[in-house]
């Protein structure tokens, strides 16, 4: 189970490095002629998913607050769903496939690193 959610946390650290990167290089007017959203919104979303991919991968590798990954997972999740909603509004249904596909996956990774970490730390399981 580990190296499943290793190997999909990199996977999905690689994603969100790459389109959030975009959404902070790109120039605003490109931005916003992509998207039917407000250009400092798209911004904002672009810091979440960089910073959310690092969430996925340093506190696991620097053992450091591992508790983080989850946290970081989720709020890629909430991201997804956004991003799916958008879709579905905008464009083709087919193309909705996409975030969705991406969210379930954070999805996984979220409830694993979750469940993980309430087996090495039961005070985690009787808190929540």
């Amino acid at each position: 189970m580990t190296y499943a959610l290793w190997t999909v946390q990199g996977l999905l650290a690689l994603i969100f490095l790459f389109t959030g990167g975009m959404k902070l290089v790109l120039p605003m007017e490109e931005l916003t002629a992509q998207m039917p959203l407000p250009g400092l919104f798209v911004r904002f979303i672009g810091l979440a998913e960089v910073l959310g991919a690092h969430g996925l991968i340093l506190p696991g590798l620097v053992h450091i607050r591992p508790g983080l990954t989850p946290l970081a997972a989720a709020g890629l999740v909430i991201i997804m769903i956004g991003a799916t909603v958008v879709t579905l509004a905008t464009m083709d249904a087919a193309l909705a496939l996409i975030p969705l596909v991406i969210g379930l996956l954070a999805a996984f990774v979220a409830y694993g690193r979750w469940r993980l970490a309430s087996r090495r730390f039961p005070a985690l399981k009787r808190a929540a």
